[in-house]
């Protein structure tokens, strides 16, 4: 079933129908915002998604939290996830002032949301050890735990375009209900990062992880044998390079399994533009894709891709955006994981095809792969829609390989 005649149309749809199973959507408001798309002009999914922004975010203020606190809660949640949506396809050009504005709209949303759960998140703002920037982390204490209780705590990090605040939709709630310790953390080149402190991505990402590590471990309640890393699209790359380097984590999961993030761009590329980059004819590579997106040729997925990366790499063409992605490879480094790494593949994916395969290979005994596919309806890219039945896989994983013997 599609929800959009456009491929990526649909993915972002489906994506952000995926939050109602943990508070962060709801089923008829995604529905009703898909029938608001216009072929496939970009423009249209921000006007259908700030509509439905505003409307919740308005609903939940009219809400008394006093009396009535999870429904603040959860129309707050929604809003959130609404005011992500509408910023989606906005990158295209990195000085429209919507790109802030929703964003501290988004932010204000999730934080008035967390304020109202049974235990309270926290932002935390934690430093790089050489200075050069910032993470930043909202911590969830696991509910019911007495003051010497020591719980497993779970890493979440997104990837190319997501969110912190996404993965709580996506598994943190999840972990919370199991009795874990969650927190979200972004760095260089993910949204808050690259908005506040102008900064793109790294592939040195063990300067991001160590930080929240060394948080975690000076917390009573951290349970620091069983902390998991988890790494969501793009981020199942970040995470297993930072396993590499940080070795206090018991278990890494990559949803799914990213080995070259420079082959995976090479080949959504289009034939023409891959055939002057290799040639080393940049210039009529970008001249190629440019023409391409100006007129309208590009399909959404491409155009968005270019866009994207162009601004979550700070790269100032697509051949540069290629490039500054050839440091993201795990050839050298893959050696050094030490942990066991739940690698998963869709079998569907339309962006990192054939890379989980990749780092399974690579991994050798430590590698635990898992293919899923349409008949569980966990076949799309990180086995969006199949929300529950992923968690059940991914969290009894853990679960089951840092508690034997």
């Amino acid at each position: 079933m599609r929800l959009n005649p456009d491929e990526s149309f649909h993915f972002e749809l489906l994506r952000n129908l995926s939050h109602a199973r943990y508070k962060g959507a709801d089923v008829a408001e995604v529905l009703e915002a898909a029938g608001q798309l216009k072929g496939t002009d970009m423009e249209s999914f921000y006007q259908a998604f700030i509509v439905l922004a505003e409307r919740v975010d308005r609903q939940a203020q009219a809400v008394d939290a006093k009396r009535h606190p999870v429904s603040a809660r959860d129309a707050f949640f929604r809003a959130s996830t609404y005011y992500r949506a509408a910023d989606f396809y906005l990158h295209g050009n990195p000085d429209d002032p919507r790109i802030s504005a929703l964003w501290k709209k988004q932010t204000n949303a999730f934080d008035r949301a967390i304020a109202l759960l049974p235990v309270p998140g926290r932002r935390v703002l934690l430093d790089a050890k050489d200075g050069s920037f910032q993470i930043p982390v909202i911590y969830l204490r696991a509910e019911n735990a007495g003051p010497n209780d020591k719980r497993p705590t779970m890493i979440l990090g997104n990837g190319f375009d997501g969110a912190q605040e996404e993965m709580l939709h996506i598994l943190g709630f999840a972990a919370l209900e199991r009795g874990y310790n969650v927190i979200l953390y972004e760095g260089p080149g993910q949204p808050t990062v690259r908005r506040e402190q102008n900064k793109g991505f790294i592939p040195e990402w063990e300067k991001v992880v160590s930080p929240v590590v060394d948080f975690l471990v000076s917390l009573p309640e951290v349970l620091v044998s069983r902390i998991a890393l988890v790494g969501y699209s793009m981020g199942g790359w970040l995470a297993v390079r930072a396993a590499a380097f940080e070795h206090r984590v018991a278990a890494t999961l990559a949803i799914d399994g990213v080995f070259d993030v420079h082959q995976a761009v090479h080949n959504m590329m289009p034939e023409e533009v891959r055939a002057h980059y290799d040639a080393g004819d940049f210039e009529k590579a970008n001249e190629s894709m440019k023409s391409m997106i100006d007129s309208g040729k590009a399909p959404v997925a491409l155009t968005w891709l270019v866009q994207q990366g162009n601004w979550s790499f700070k790269a100032d063409s697509i051949t540069d955006f290629m490039d500054k992605t050839r440091s993201f490879s795990l050839k050298d480094v893959v050696s050094s994981v030490k942990c066991p790494v739940w690698v998963g593949d869709a079998a569907e994916d339309i962006f990192f095809k054939g890379q989980p395969e990749l780092v399974r290979d690579a991994l050798g005994q430590l590698a635990t792969y898992q293919r899923l596919t349409a008949e569980d309806g966990a076949a799309n890219h990180c086995h969006v829609g199949a929300t529950a039945h992923l968690n059940a896989l991914v969290l009894d994983w853990f679960d089951d390989v840092t508690t034997q013997g």
